[in-house]
């Protein structure tokens, strides 16, 4: 298998990540960063369901499932 046919084949199997964030569910892919309500957010996965994890506004942490990050809205980046 050539170069060429390699990363095209790795670049079809992985999201491709929407820009403007407006996507109404988050990536699945661990380690992933999102922004929701201007904190960051990272998608554990392991043993048990998938949690993104960050903290609140008084810096505990935080664990959100898909569907709270999907309620609360997020982005890919950082709001201005």
């Amino acid at each position: 298998m050539e170069a060429s046919e390699m990363s095209t084949e790795a670049e079809s199997e992985t999201e491709t990540p929407n820009p403007t964030g407006t996507a109404g569910a988050p990536p699945t892919m661990p380690c992933t960063v999102v922004w929701s309500r201007g904190r960051p957010y990272v998608l554990e996965g392991g043993s048990g369901r998938p949690r993104w994890m960050g903290t609140d506004t008084r810096g505990r942490p935080e664990a959100l499932t898909r569907a709270d990050l999907q309620r609360r809205g997020w982005s890919y980046r950082r709001a201005s």
